[in-house]
């Protein structure tokens, strides 16, 4: 396993050096198993309480660990100078394939930028980002991922006194809108421009030698933003909290904290309780997507003139609704294209609206639709029955239309339509175990949430509605 350390010996000034802070008492609870597979790690890195890599008592060879400096705007307000306050990089591991990956250890102690922090992450939040994560990846949605959770014996203040934690997150680069912020808005121009350089360097070289490379290079990171928040829609995922500092260049879903999967499909859903105006609600994240790359357009006005900004800016809305278009046809197993097709899912997620039907098993039931039954398995699952026969006739004769067998629409709806989302509920139930030091519930979710398409993989009871309680989780910041 070798490391570099590109970040560290290409930008001096973008960071401050520094070790993590070991967390009292850590060890190794659990690791992503296929994930250190997949990144060719040696299985005696996990064995009893793990490598202390896992708890910031000790670094791998090559590791050369920092705290980056970044700005943002949180709740649509300049927040000046943030950073990581309780993440470090460790260091870049360098695939064969000529990939790398940041290995970012979260919760790792005090940095210069913790502001009012404590520099700690816990168990809960610790938990539910691991959960996240795969369950994005899984559903083939860009995110970071999560390589190993360490626990510790260590008392962490948040609303309640609890235990500290470390996540080890993998990612190809934590570059965020922030860090382009930070220096525009310190007035230092030619930063940006190094930062934007190393950015195409590492992560797009097809574009070194094109003249045009920065036009290109910001047209795919709105084009990607895009992509990314049409299939966060397509499964009705809520980030909830879009700020700029939590926005990847990439594209990756990034920094899970207060996020929620719908339950009851309630477009005005809010998932996280300290966002009092609803900003970052289910249905805005289309537009606080835009807002923000305006904002990242605004740090870069000095690569590119106005026009070729706002060119590059004018892609969003169509990427957005290319991607959201094919995702919701998909779930709708519509195999082509037709002019009413919005009119008919709008009318279904009217109906889904107003009976707050649960948003993935109305689509999983969905799939199982026989184009020449009158009747639809989805039927008993409405109150105003009158008003889903109407819809439901007028979608049976759209899927006549295509001339499709039921199996092969069957096929492509599956795909679509997950069995299995993370909840809040099922995060809060394995959350409630591992405090108690159990890794039994977290595994079996673990492995149910990589076949989220797979009915015999995912069982009944994580299939099910959740109870009530279930619903009204509050998630906040600290999260």
């Amino acid at each position: 396993m070798r490391f570099i350390n590109s970040w560290q010996q290409e930008l001096p000034g973008f960071y401050t050096a520094l070790a993590p802070t070991p967390l009292a008492g850590g060890r190794l609870l659990y690791h992503n198993a296929p994930l250190a597979a997949e990144m060719k790690l040696d299985s005696a890195l996990f064995d009893g309480e793990g490598h202390g890599v896992w708890s910031g008592r000790e670094l791998l060879p090559g590791m050369a660990p920092l705290a980056q400096v970044y700005s943002g705007h949180q709740f649509g307000v300049w927040a000046g100078q943030l950073g990581d306050g309780r993440g470090i990089l460790l260091g870049e591991q360098q695939l064969e394939s000529g990939r790398k990956l940041d290995w970012h250890l979260k919760g790792a102690g005090l940095t210069p930028y913790s502001r009012m922090g404590d520099g700690r992450a816990v168990i809960r939040s610790s938990v539910r980002e691991f959960l996240a994560s795969e369950a994005l990846h899984h559903l083939g949605i860009p995110t970071t991922r999560a390589l190993a959770l360490a626990i510790g014996d260590e008392p962490v203040l948040r609303e309640t006194q609890e235990r500290g934690a470390m996540l080890m997150r993998i990612a190809e680069s934590h570059l965020r809108f922030g860090h382009f912020e930070h220096f525009y808005y310190g007035g230092e121009q030619e930063k940006v421009r190094q930062l934007a350089d190393y950015a195409i360097r590492h992560h797009w070289p097809q574009l070194i030698d094109d003249a045009d490379r920065y036009v290109l290079w910001f047209t795919d990171i709105v084009k990607r933003t895009a992509s990314l928040i049409a299939q966060w829609q397509s499964v009705g995922f809520a980030h909830g909290v879009m700020n700029t500092d939590n926005m990847s260049i990439l594209g990756l879903t990034l920094d899970y904290g207060p996020y929620g999967f719908l339950d009851d499909y309630q477009p005005g859903f809010i998932c996280n309780h300290s966002d009092y105006q609803g900003r970052y609600s289910f249905e805005n994240q289309p537009m606080i997507g835009l807002w923000n790359l305006n904002r990242l357009a605004h740090a870069l006005s000095g690569l590119m003139s106005t026009d070729q900004l706002k060119q590059a800016l004018s892609h969003y809305e169509t990427e957005l609704m290319r991607v959201w278009g094919e995702k919701m046809r998909a779930k709708l197993g519509l195999l082509t294209a037709d002019a009413n097709d919005n009119s008919l899912l709008t009318e279904l997620l009217s109906l889904m609206t107003q009976e707050r039907s649960d948003y993935t098993l109305t689509f999983r039931l969905l799939s199982e639709t026989q184009q020449q039954q009158i009747r639809s398995p989805l039927r008993d699952e409405f109150i105003d029955r009158a008003a889903f026969d109407g819809w439901y006739e007028r979608y049976r004769q759209r899927l006549l239309q295509d001339e499709a067998s039921d199996d092969q629409r069957q096929r492509i709806m599956r795909a679509a339509n997950p069995a299995l989302v993370l909840r809040n509920y099922l995060a809060q139930q394995v959350i409630e175990e591992v405090e108690q030091g159990e890794t039994a519930a977290l595994q079996r979710l673990h492995v149910a949430l990589q076949q989220p398409f797979d009915d015999a993989a995912v069982s009944a009871e994580l299939r099910q509605r959740p109870p009530e309680w279930g619903k009204t989780l509050e998630v906040s910041c600290s999260s």
